[in-house]
């Protein structure tokens, strides 16, 4: 005989209680709660392990480490390198990927051109399941992209018994889950979309990942915070988590990694939305320069570094006397504290009085980063804009910046350097310390070096 619960869910990090609370004990924010009745029967449980190629179906039991069997299997490229990027190399079998994003942003279009390129040439078996669009829409879709192969099957279906009985049968090497939110177990009472559904739904589809021995992408919408729709414990289950970012309204996207148990997750791709789907942006320091005033104060080009990857981009501020008793500060696609604190050891260390002037700092392109060794570049923008001097375009600048003013090293110069050069800077104005790291792209490259130790040698460079 089933047993009929009724349990208070958690909507932001899926903690559970048996009565209603204000005040979630787990994430402490309020009014979370959501009472949900579930009826869980034991046949929910039955072949929950996922230790055997036939998903648990036998006795589980204890295996000793040492004879494991090591099978060094190669991965399975995508054929599309900024994503075999983010994955680490690319798909590992058995693994089960979610991928978030706001609506519209393509994570649809991504994972269609994914299954598009493993079917191509590779001939890999691959079935796409869609509970929220016709088979006729994911056609006029796939249209769009280009030629599909016969490896490629659709089905639209919501409930997951039926999709693992046609998992099970025909054994594909890859499958789509678009989306986990419109997917439902029938041991499960409440509604499609919410914790306990999501929770056990994810639980089922990694068991087949496991024990099938399968490639499983689920795509999950996210909550106005960005994060991930359903209990945080979703995130926890899968092997990787990748988040598709940018303005729906523009053209640039990019995939950032931020769980990887088969990889880094400091790595991203960029995309750029055109109409024959997602492309690629192999060069984005090329991209995120493009339109980049000349000779225009208040504008320098900084270098990042996204994992292993450097990424020029270009900083852009603007600093001038305010009209009002409160000046305004903004700053997009950096953190508004860190600008602060920047304009604050101007002030103090230098003797800029910006106190009454307005101050926008934002990173052209989009972007959103946080990395200290931006700081030398926003630091210089904001004095280029101040003093309303431009600074030479062919100058490329990192480096952080400490509270007594001094200027402190960074991770890698030597990449961030070659990047530079490749793109035809001709003088870097780094950290002094980075200096003999950088001696031999000097040689190699030719580009010169000038090392600060403050901010006053940097800003009297301008």
């Amino acid at each position: 005989m089933a047993k009929k619960d009724t349990i208070f869910y958690c909507q932001n990090c899926g903690h559970e209680a048996g009565k209603w609370l204000g005040q979630c004990p787990g994430c402490r924010e309020w009014n979370t709660f959501v009472e949900e009745k579930i009826v869980k029967s034991k046949a929910a449980y039955k072949n929950t392990s996922f230790g055997g190629a036939n998903g648990g179906a036998s006795e589980n039991k204890p295996v000793i480490l040492t004879e494991v069997a090591s099978e060094n299997e190669e991965r399975l490229k995508t054929r599309i390198e900024e994503l075999d990027r983010v994955l680490g190399g690319g798909l590992v079998p058995g693994s089960l990927i979610l991928v978030g994003g706001d609506p519209g942003i393509g994570k649809s279009t991504l994972l269609l051109q994914v299954c598009q390129k493993l079917t191509s040439k590779v001939k890999t078996d691959v079935l796409y399941i869609s509970g929220e669009e016709s088979l006729r829409q994911i056609k006029i879709r796939a249209d769009r992209i280009g030629q599909f192969s016969d490896s490629l099957k659709l089905l639209c279906e919501t409930n997951l018994s039926i999709i693992e009985s046609i998992i099970r049968k025909t054994t594909p090497s890859v499958v789509v889950i678009d989306s986990i939110q419109t997917m439902f177990c029938e041991e499960i009472t409440s509604a499609p979309g919410s914790v306990s559904q999501v929770k056990e739904s994810t639980a089922l589809l990694l068991k087949l990942a496991k024990g099938l021995g399968i490639t499983i992408f689920i795509v999950g919408h996210v909550t106005k915070e960005g994060t991930v729709a359903g209990p945080r414990v979703l995130e926890h289950m899968v092997d990787t988590v990748l988040y598709f970012e940018g303005d729906r309204h523009a053209a640039y996207r990019i995939l950032r990694g931020v769980k990887n148990r088969f990889g880094s997750t400091n790595e991203i791709g960029v995309f750029e939305m055109q109409s024959v789907g997602l492309v690629e942006v192999l060069n984005p320091s090329e991209y995120m320069l493009s339109g980049k005033p000349k000779e225009a104060s208040g504008s320098v080009v900084a270098c990042l570094l996204e994992g292993t990857r450097p990424i020029l981009i270009e900083i852009q501020a603007l600093v001038y006397q305010s009209n009002f008793g409160m000046p305004r500060r903004q700053a997009t696609g950096t953190d508004f504290n860190r600008v602060n604190l920047l304009m604050a050891v101007l002030e103090k260390r230098l003797g800029l009085q910006m106190a009454s002037c307005d101050a926008y700092v934002n990173l052209a392109g989009g972007l959103k980063i946080a990395e200290p060794a931006l700081d030398l570049g926003i630091v210089m923008a904001i004095a280029s804009s101040f003093k309303n001097r431009a600074v030479d375009d062919k100058i490329i600048v990192f480096g952080e910046v400490g509270l007594s003013g001094e200027v402190r090293s960074v991770s890698m110069p030597a990449l961030r350097v070659k990047e530079a050069a490749k793109l035809g800077f001709t003088t870097c104005i780094l950290p002094k310390v980075c200096l003999n790291a950088c001696a031999e792209e000097v040689k190699k490259l030719g580009i010169k070096l000038i090392g600060v130790e403050s901010l006053r040698d940097a800003i009297d460079l301008i």
